[in-house]
């Protein structure tokens, strides 16, 4: 049986220093209140290529981010 994943085990290594810098005058990236408040908005970006600034993430990476949100967002 999979785990589901977790912000600090898995979701918050996704987010490098550059995109936390990038986002810190909206919400902190590698804060776990801030992301799950936040979950939808980023996931949106995410899905569109809008995050991060440089590049959009690989499928994997998107799709390990959804599924931190329908797994109910563990810490």
């Amino acid at each position: 049986m999979e785990t589901a994943p977790s912000f600090a085990a898995d979701i918050k290594p996704l987010f490098r220093e550059m995109d936390r810098q990038a986002m810190l005058d909206h919400f902190d990236l590698w804060s776990y209140d801030d992301v799950w408040h936040n979950g939808q908005r980023i996931l949106d970006k995410l899905i569109t290529g809008a995050m991060p600034c440089d590049g959009a993430w690989g499928e994997a990476n998107v799709a390990t981010f959804q599924n931190w949100l329908d797994s109910g967002m563990n810490p």
